[in-house]
């Protein structure tokens, strides 16, 4: 009867609490970025362009631009080089450069933002949306059929097409079509791995032209590029001023061979899109905008919840060591290929989400960094010059001279509640105040009598231990906490239970020795 009227209490208490707790998370801001950042990455801006410049000579590149995104809007942006080696047109911010499988991004938003107004679903085979695909051959009688989730991961079991797949960008519509009917050779059966595939990118670029009756680039440009302002960009080249555009050249025998420009055709959705540094932070910024999970309004063309699921890898990981000079040296991460993106989790930048660019003429490269709010890009107009390792460095010069902060976690109220607790037990060296509010496995992991030994014997190796540092929140239900002491220090741990009312479901205290 006790306990009931304790509970109830409690349950008083959290109504309470309530708006409190709404008023906190509604308090959630993006990380947007300390305002040193921007003026930061303005003051660091001749050891960037140094790092671009080598890099830039060392690869035999005519032109370049990149950027740094932060605080919602583009921070930074320089260009080098030349658009054309004729006229020899300075790069810009509003230089046009094909952004090759950067496009991949878009594709994936766009089958996601398909998915949320209900016209199909990831888990469809992909043949529902395709029919070609219907008469297919598998490699194994017990291949599953492709799904639109699997072309979205890389998981069809298709070849990597690189460089076949590249100059399928003019393929007609009609061409396509005759090719999917004959049906694709595999190089294994499907959802056994992750290989890169073009292919599997134009085929959903035909499933967003067949549910929406529309062409592919006609969804992109009225559902992401027009809303997020990026006027300039778009997958007709030939449309755009050739005055603004970069021409595309390969290296070849020590010198420059222009490539033919590709005019937009069925493989578009793999890699056709033209964008400028200043439209490509648009969007870069909207992606960033997605984090943290808040209660403010979605105003995006899509929802911020559909943008965070771009960093949901299938479970085929890998390790990856990062591009550029700290490589060979940084914490391995631990690689996946989430929609459209390259997902890292890194040792120093927690989760990145990178991609590559590589075409006929033109090489990019970006890097999101989600937990900071930045984020760093780089177009380049020499075939297959990908500019990873600059835009990595960039990224780890940020971190080195501070610029990079992750914004500090909100300790919910009911976690802060239960941090007094904590201390409160470890002074009265008994767990008298959390009565009533513990889950139903607290006496059973630790009963009341041993939870008085093991405090004694824990201070008694401690000694005095100073309890007034902060707890760290792991999220809204579980935290860590660290409290020197004479002897060494504390590393403790509040986990909260998911029940309603919130109740304990662990407390741990763990003594630990100062090194001799």
């Amino acid at each position: 009867m006790r306990e009931r009227s304790v509970l109830a209490a409690f349950s008083g208490v959290l109504l309470t609490l309530a708006p409190v707790v709404a008023e906190a998370r509604a308090r959630v801001a993006p990380p947007a970025p300390p305002a040193q950042v921007s003026v930061g990455v303005a003051s660091l801006a001749p050891e960037i362009d140094a790092i671009f410049a080598k890099w830039m000579a060392d690869n035999h590149v005519p032109g370049m631009v990149y950027g740094v995104v932060a605080g919602g809007r583009l921070a930074y942006v320089h260009g080098m080089g030349v658009q054309d080696l004729d006229r020899r047109r300075p790069v810009d911010g509003a230089s046009l450069f094909r952004i090759a499988s950067m496009t991949k991004a878009f594709t994936a938003l766009s089958i996601l933002s398909l998915r949320d107004k209900g016209l199909l679903s990831l888990d469809d085979p992909a043949e529902k949306y395709v029919p070609e695909m219907r008469g297919w051959t598998y490699p194994t009688a017990d291949s599953p059929k492709i799904t639109l989730r699997d072309l979205l991961h890389h998981v069809a079991g298709f070849v990597t097409d690189d460089p076949w797949g590249d100059r399928q960008e003019v393929l007609s519509q009609e061409d396509f079509t005759r090719l999917l009917a004959q049906g694709v050779s595999f190089t294994r059966a499907p959802e056994m791995r992750h290989e890169y595939a073009n292919l599997g990118y134009a085929i959903l670029g035909r499933v967003i032209a067949n549910v929406t009756h529309a062409p592919y680039r006609t969804y992109v440009e009225k559902t992401l590029l027009s809303p997020l302002g990026m006027t300039s960009s778009g997958f007709d080249v030939l449309a755009h001023p050739r005055d603004r555009r970069a021409i595309g050249y390969r290296w070849e025998n020590g010198g420059y061979v222009e490539e033919p420009t590709m005019a937009d055709g069925a493989f578009n959705s793999m890699g056709g899109l033209e964008v400028s540094a200043e439209d490509y932070a648009r969007w870069l910024a909207f992606l960033l905008s997605a984090w943290p999970p808040r209660d403010d309004a979605d105003k995006g063309p899509v929802r911020r919840g559909t943008v965070r699921q771009i960093a949901q890898g299938l479970n085929f990981q890998s390790v990856f060591r990062r591009f550029g000079a700290s490589g060979a040296s940084a914490c391995p991460g631990a690689l996946a290929y989430g929609m459209g993106w390259r997902v890292v989790q890194d040792c120093d930048f927690g989760l990145t989400l990178n991609h590559g660019g590589g075409f006929p003429g033109y090489g990019s490269h970006v890097l999101l960094l989600p937990e900071f709010g930045v984020a760093l890009f780089a177009l380049t107009n020499r075939t297959y010059s990908g500019p990873s390792a600059p835009v990595w460095d960039s990224a780890v010069l940020l971190l080195q001279k501070g610029l990079l902060k992750r914004p500090e976690a909100p300790v919910s109220p009911e976690l802060a509640g239960f941090y007094v607790s904590a201390r409160d037990v470890w002074a009265e060296g008994n767990v008298g105040p959390l009565a009533g509010r513990v889950a139903m496995n607290f006496a059973m992991d630790r009963s009341d009598g041993n939870w008085v030994r093991y405090l004694a014997e824990t201070k008694v190796k401690a000694g005095l231990c100073d309890t007034s540092a902060p707890i760290v929140p792991g999220g809204a239900m579980a935290g860590t906490f660290t409290w020197p002491c004479t002897h060494g220090h504390i590393d403790g741990t509040v986990l909260l239970a998911p029940t309603h009312p919130v109740t304990l479901q662990a407390l741990r205290y763990v003594y630990v020795p100062s090194q001799p």
